[in-house]
């Protein structure tokens, strides 16, 4: 080592933790989640049951499987989350009646009532960031076309 020289100047660069993009989209995700906390709470939602009732507002009643995959959450954390949300009768599950394996979810009236309420964190998410509409699309774009690609290179 020269005197000009130091570990990450010698070619550890990469290893530093301010050089890792996942440590940066985790960073990013932990900030997130702390903004959407305080926009969320007056719904009563957490993030986790947001998304459910965004996908559900957005198609209707759907097989929990599908939700799943919608979210990329494996059933194990789902059923929870999807047992707490009828407990506050937002959801209605329901055993499929051609395949009684399969259970469909659904918002009930008042999950569907809830959606008015909702339609203001969005513009208040998107205020937080600081970010101009436009560069949030941008980056949103860049984002699945990173998940995109993780995917395809994953084994």
């Amino acid at each position: 080592m020269t005197a000009h020289s130091s570990p990450a100047t010698d070619g550890d660069d990469f290893l530093r933790l301010d050089q890792q993009i996942c440590f940066s989209l985790h960073a990013a995700s932990r900030a997130f989640n702390g903004v959407y906390r305080t926009v969320l709470k007056d719904l009563g939602l957490t993030y986790p049951q947001y998304l459910v009732m965004l996908v559900l507002w957005e198609d209707g009643e759907l097989p929990v499987k599908r939700i799943g995959e919608r979210l990329r959450l494996d059933s194990g954390t789902l059923s929870p989350l999807l047992k707490r949300l009828e407990s506050a009768g937002l959801v209605e599950r329901r055993r499929s009646v051609e395949d009684e394996r399969s259970v469909t979810v659904r918002p009930t009236p008042a999950g569907t009532e809830l959606r008015e309420s909702a339609r203001d964190v969005p513009r208040r998410i998107a205020h937080s960031t600081g970010l101009r509409v436009e560069d949030i699309r941008g980056l949103r774009e860049e984002l699945e076309r990173l998940t995109r690609a993780l995917d395809a290179a994953a084994p």
